[in-house]
């Protein structure tokens, strides 16, 4: 039997695909859910203003701040043992979030549900890569379990807006549970188990590090781009980046640390793992500027603005189901690249457009090109590091996930809500009362509410240069964001030109032998080598075929 059978997945391998496709479903529908949910939970719990901020940011700030956490944690008692946890404790933390009586109890639960939802994303990425060890397999594995996002991302509103219809505010967290208890039957079936068998015990230090590092930077990049040059929040940011320092110096005297710096003296692990975070800076931030352009500026329901979004979210499914099937075709860096060309080609769409239907159009255009990095940008991350790493791997590329998000808004958000401020303040006409206008001043929601209690001529006086000056802050953003992407889609372009199309031996070596990423990846060879022997080839190996980019 050849190397290259031995390394195709089979059926078990497909089905165990789907049970970990449940939980990234899971995560993007409950973003939704939980948003539609939130007015009548406030209702119903009392929840004040800064109640209802911490029950919708604090799941993404545990996310963010276990997962390095949860991704070395795998490598060291099993990526299936910690997956496992993690369901057992998203299913229960979910019940408890259905059946809270108070605002804290809610916030306490989707707490839990975060450092739970941690554990699932490093744990599902990182078996993916166990269990599909040919390259092109692995990227369609990977393309499913991105696809799944947008699954969630559409089934979502609609999920959650027929549940809230008929049933209580807390049926929406209830549809965590079903998942949760499939994986937990399923995946000791399905899913084969990892660890890495030479890894020490966890360094509790470098946790508390950890931590203290990366939610305060979290928490204070969002709320200085929320409410602006606050103390508190400048302050906790400060803190964070002083607690990062201290937590790298600790990882750099530690034999076994937390977080193996070793991994970023790769430059194609760290040319990818920086396009994901920059793409998910300028592209979350874009879309965050559309949805409200939607309901703002084009008068659209929530409804009709999730309906405006959806061809969009479909045509990703797409990408990132046809990406992997050119991998075999064509080089890593012309398919990241070209599919980066065309994310540009949508956002000057973007930066152009007046209407609704142009706003689809180019959101449409964007999400067509997006797939091949998403998938195969991901697959290089997890596959260009040793499988004992795979877990490590797979936290970094989700926290510049995480990272990116807050940054783009922190940042190309800043300067679209400065565009704004600055268009709209001098386009007030008179004769709007000054309450309404200061209002209009803050933002563009703040001008459709002021707007609600003037008369008709006198609300669209105010609304137009609203409408105006978000418009142009939109173009201002898309426009940046495009010049951007396009310098990522180079840097792919020239990072990654030596490594082959999956499956193509690299440029120079006979044609005869099967190479590309899994390779390079570090993946232990068959035959019964010694776990010394099988890392010394799979590292000789990385070497050979490409990376491209590895330095010493």
């Amino acid at each position: 039997m050849t190397d290259e059978v031995r390394l195709k997945a089979g059926r078990r391998e497909w089905v165990g695909l789907a049970v970990l496709a449940l939980p990234a479903i899971l995560v993007a529908l409950d973003i939704f859910v939980v948003l539609l949910a939130l007015p009548e939970v406030s209702a119903k719990l009392g929840a004040n203003s800064t109640q209802q901020l911490w029950i919708v940011d604090i799941y993404g700030f545990m996310v963010a701040g276990f997962l390095i956490t949860a991704g070395n944690l795998g490598d060291r008692i099993g990526r299936r043992k910690l997956l496992l946890i993690g369901a057992a404790a998203f299913g229960l933390a979910s019940i408890v979030a259905a059946y809270s009586t108070s605002a804290i109890t809610l916030i306490i639960a989707r707490a839990v549900l975060g450092i739970a939802g941690a554990t699932l994303g490093p744990s599902t990425l990182s078996l993916i890569s166990n269990m599909f060890r040919d390259d092109k397999q692995r990227a369609t594995a990977i393309g499913v379990w991105a696809g799944s996002f947008s699954i969630g991302a559409i089934i979502g509103p609609v999920v959650g807006g027929v549940l809230l219809e008929h049933f209580w505010w807390g049926s929406v967290f209830l549809l965590g549970v079903p998942p949760m208890v499939l994986l937990l039957i399923a995946g000791p079936i399905l899913l084969p188990e990892y660890r890495n068998p030479d890894a020490g015990k966890i360094d509790f230090t470098s946790v508390a590090l950890s931590l203290a590092a990366v939610l305060p930077v979290i928490y204070g990049i969002k709320e200085l781009a929320r409410t602006g040059w606050n103390t508190i929040p400048l302050v906790a940011l400060v803190f964070g980046l002083v607690m990062a320092v201290v937590f790298l110096r600790r990882q750099r005297a530690l034999s076994d640390p937390l977080l193996d710096l070793r991994l970023f003296t790769n430059k194609m692990f760290n040319t990818e793992l920086g396009s994901m975070l920059l793409y998910s800076a300028l592209t979350g931030t874009t879309m965050l500027f559309i949805a409200q352009y939607f309901q703002t500026v084009a008068g659209m329901t929530p409804l009709q603005a999730g309906l405006g979004l959806l061809p969009g979210l479909l045509l990703g499914i797409v990408s990132v189901t046809v990406g992997p099937q050119l991998g075999g075709r064509f080089k890593p860096a012309h398919l990241i690249a070209g599919g980066l060309v065309i994310v540009v080609a949508g956002l000057t769409i973007l930066s152009f457009s007046t209407s609704a239907a142009g706003m689809i159009i180019g959101y449409a255009v964007w999400c067509l090109g997006g797939g091949p990095l998403l998938t195969l940008g991901m697959g290089l991350v997890v596959g260009s590091v040793p499988p004992e790493k795979a877990g490590s791997a797979s936290s970094l590329a989700q926290i510049s996930n995480e990272f990116g998000y807050a940054l783009g808004i922190a940042t190309v958000g800043t300067i679209g809500t400065l565009v704004y401020r600055t268009q709209v303040a001098d386009a007030i006409p008179a004769g709007v009362p000054a309450a309404a206008a200061g209002a209009a001043r803050e933002s563009v929601s703040g001008a459709a509410a002021a707007a609600g209690g003037l008369p008709g001529q006198v609300a669209d006086t105010l609304l137009a240069p609203a409408h105006a000056a978000f418009t142009s802050g939109l173009h201002v953003v898309a426009a940046i964001s495009a010049l951007v992407v396009l310098g990522v889609a180079i840097l792919n372009a020239v990072v990654l030109k030596d490594l082959p199309a999956f499956g193509q031996p690299p440029a120079g070596q006979d044609g005869g032998e099967a190479g590309g990423p899994s390779q390079a990846a570090g993946e232990a060879q068959p035959g019964g080598a010694s776990d010394g022997e099988a890392h010394a080839s799979a590292q000789a190996s990385r070497d050979q075929v490409a990376v491209a980019g590895h330095e010493s």
